[in-house]
Protein backbone atom coordinates (compact mmCIF):
# COMPACT_ATOMS: atom_id res chain seq x y z
CA UNK A 1 0.00 0.00 0.00
CA UNK A 2 1.67 3.00 -1.03
CA UNK A 3 1.25 6.69 0.87
CA UNK A 4 -1.56 8.76 -0.42
CA UNK A 5 -1.65 12.49 0.57
CA UNK A 6 -3.37 15.33 -1.20
CA UNK A 7 -0.32 17.33 -1.34
CA UNK A 8 3.09 14.61 -2.39
CA UNK A 9 5.64 15.52 -0.29
CA UNK A 10 9.83 15.39 -1.45
CA UNK A 11 12.45 14.24 0.53
CA UNK A 12 13.23 18.24 1.77
CA UNK A 13 10.12 18.77 3.26
CA UNK A 14 10.12 14.73 4.78
CA UNK A 15 13.59 16.26 6.52
CA UNK A 16 11.63 19.39 7.79
CA UNK A 17 8.86 17.39 9.24
CA UNK A 18 11.05 15.29 11.01
CA UNK A 19 13.05 18.64 12.42
CA UNK A 20 10.16 20.10 13.40
CA UNK A 21 8.70 17.13 15.05
CA UNK A 22 11.74 16.76 17.04
CA UNK A 23 12.40 20.22 17.82
CA UNK A 24 9.45 22.69 16.92
CA UNK A 25 11.25 25.75 17.90
CA UNK A 26 13.79 25.24 15.77
CA UNK A 27 14.79 28.75 14.18
CA UNK A 28 14.60 28.59 10.36
CA UNK A 29 17.97 29.31 10.15
CA UNK A 30 19.02 26.40 12.19
CA UNK A 31 16.44 24.36 10.31
CA UNK A 32 17.93 25.40 6.98
CA UNK A 33 21.35 23.86 7.82
CA UNK A 34 20.04 20.83 9.13
CA UNK A 35 18.07 20.31 5.65
CA UNK A 36 20.56 22.30 3.56
CA UNK A 37 18.82 25.17 2.40
CA UNK A 38 18.48 28.52 3.48
CA UNK A 39 16.92 30.10 6.14
CA UNK A 40 14.57 32.05 3.56
CA UNK A 41 14.00 28.38 1.23
CA UNK A 42 13.31 27.05 4.47
CA UNK A 43 10.92 29.40 6.05
CA UNK A 44 8.96 28.92 2.68
CA UNK A 45 9.15 25.43 2.58
CA UNK A 46 7.35 25.50 6.40
CA UNK A 47 4.77 27.81 5.20
CA UNK A 48 3.51 25.33 2.54
CA UNK A 49 3.32 22.54 4.83
CA UNK A 50 1.80 25.41 7.15
CA UNK A 51 -0.91 25.78 4.19
CA UNK A 52 -1.19 22.61 3.37
CA UNK A 53 -2.68 21.58 6.67
CA UNK A 54 0.19 19.13 6.88
CA UNK A 55 1.67 21.14 9.46
CA UNK A 56 -1.30 21.82 12.15
CA UNK A 57 0.37 23.29 14.94
CA UNK A 58 3.55 23.80 17.37
CA UNK A 59 3.52 23.17 20.83
CA UNK A 60 5.42 20.90 24.16
CA UNK A 61 5.26 18.04 25.30
CA UNK A 62 4.42 17.64 28.77
CA UNK A 63 4.50 14.61 31.11
CA UNK A 64 1.19 14.86 33.23
CA UNK A 65 3.23 12.82 36.22
CA UNK A 66 5.49 15.92 36.86
CA UNK A 67 2.38 18.07 37.44
CA UNK A 68 -0.10 15.74 39.67
CA UNK A 69 -1.59 13.74 37.04
CA UNK A 70 -0.35 10.47 37.95
CA UNK A 71 -2.81 7.92 37.05
CA UNK A 72 -3.71 7.51 33.13
CA UNK A 73 -6.76 5.78 31.64
CA UNK A 74 -8.33 4.93 28.40
CA UNK A 75 -12.29 4.14 28.23
CA UNK A 76 -14.37 3.19 25.68
CA UNK A 77 -17.63 4.29 26.01
CA UNK A 78 -21.06 3.09 24.17
CA UNK A 79 -23.08 6.68 24.20
CA UNK A 80 -27.01 6.41 25.62
CA UNK A 81 -28.75 6.86 22.50
CA UNK A 82 -30.18 10.41 23.62
CA UNK A 83 -26.86 11.21 25.55
CA UNK A 84 -23.78 11.07 23.50
CA UNK A 85 -20.90 13.00 24.61
CA UNK A 86 -19.68 14.55 21.69
CA UNK A 87 -22.67 16.12 21.04
CA UNK A 88 -24.73 17.11 24.53
CA UNK A 89 -21.40 18.03 26.86
CA UNK A 90 -18.19 20.50 26.80
CA UNK A 91 -14.82 20.10 27.12
CA UNK A 92 -15.15 22.76 29.98
CA UNK A 93 -17.13 19.74 32.22
CA UNK A 94 -14.54 17.24 31.56
CA UNK A 95 -10.70 19.19 31.83
CA UNK A 96 -9.50 15.66 32.83
CA UNK A 97 -9.86 14.66 29.30
CA UNK A 98 -6.97 14.26 27.36
CA UNK A 99 -7.78 12.81 23.71
CA UNK A 100 -11.63 12.42 22.05
CA UNK A 101 -11.95 9.94 19.40
CA UNK A 102 -15.15 8.77 17.71
CA UNK A 103 -14.80 4.65 17.26
CA UNK A 104 -17.08 2.34 15.31
CA UNK A 105 -17.85 -0.72 15.93
CA UNK A 106 -19.11 -1.60 19.86
CA UNK A 107 -18.13 1.30 21.62
CA UNK A 108 -18.31 4.89 19.92
CA UNK A 109 -16.29 6.96 21.77
CA UNK A 110 -12.84 6.57 23.28
CA UNK A 111 -11.51 8.60 25.75
CA UNK A 112 -7.70 9.03 26.66
CA UNK A 113 -7.99 10.79 30.55
CA UNK A 114 -4.96 11.90 33.04
CA UNK A 115 -6.11 11.51 36.81
CA UNK A 116 -4.75 12.66 40.09
CA UNK A 117 -5.88 9.35 42.00
CA UNK A 118 -8.27 6.45 42.15
CA UNK A 119 -10.57 8.90 44.25
CA UNK A 120 -10.61 10.95 41.08
CA UNK A 121 -11.17 8.55 38.89
CA UNK A 122 -14.46 7.13 40.87
CA UNK A 123 -15.55 10.85 40.94
CA UNK A 124 -15.13 10.97 37.35
CA UNK A 125 -16.71 7.57 36.41
CA UNK A 126 -19.69 9.12 38.65
CA UNK A 127 -20.02 12.38 35.86
CA UNK A 128 -19.06 9.73 32.75
CA UNK A 129 -22.26 7.92 34.32
CA UNK A 130 -24.86 9.80 32.88
CA UNK A 131 -23.07 9.12 29.29
CA UNK A 132 -23.54 5.44 28.92
CA UNK A 133 -21.99 2.33 29.50
CA UNK A 134 -18.29 2.17 29.84
CA UNK A 135 -15.22 0.14 30.02
CA UNK A 136 -12.04 1.82 31.81
CA UNK A 137 -8.14 0.19 31.26
CA UNK A 138 -5.94 1.95 33.56
CA UNK A 139 -2.43 1.95 32.36
CA UNK A 140 0.46 0.48 34.09
CA UNK A 141 3.07 1.45 31.58
CA UNK A 142 3.74 3.36 28.56
CA UNK A 143 6.25 1.02 26.45
CA UNK A 144 5.85 2.82 23.50
CA UNK A 145 4.90 6.41 21.90
CA UNK A 146 5.87 7.64 18.75
CA UNK A 147 5.54 11.13 18.25
CA UNK A 148 7.12 11.42 14.99
CA UNK A 149 5.51 10.16 11.71
CA UNK A 150 7.77 9.30 8.82
CA UNK A 151 6.41 7.71 6.09
CA UNK A 152 9.10 8.69 3.48
CA UNK A 153 10.15 5.12 2.96
CA UNK A 154 7.67 2.20 2.72
CA UNK A 155 7.63 0.39 6.12
CA UNK A 156 6.46 -2.74 4.56
CA UNK A 157 6.86 -5.64 1.87
CA UNK A 158 4.81 -4.19 -0.98
CA UNK A 159 3.64 -6.15 -3.45
CA UNK A 160 5.38 -6.07 -6.90
CA UNK A 161 2.55 -3.59 -8.81
CA UNK A 162 2.58 -1.12 -5.22
CA UNK A 163 6.04 -1.19 -4.99
CA UNK A 164 6.00 -0.15 -8.50
CA UNK A 165 3.37 2.73 -8.05
CA UNK A 166 5.48 4.07 -5.19
CA UNK A 167 8.56 4.22 -7.02
CA UNK A 168 6.89 6.35 -9.16
CA UNK A 169 6.49 9.63 -6.62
Amino acid sequence: MALRSERSLDQTDWKILRELQQDGRLSFNELGKRVGLSAPAAAERVRKLEDAGIITSYGARVDATRFGLPLLVFIQLRCAPDRCLFKTSSAEKFPEILEMHRLGGHHCTMLKVALSSMEHLEAFQERLDAYGEYTINVVTSNLFTKHIIDWEQPEVDLHPSAQQEWDKR
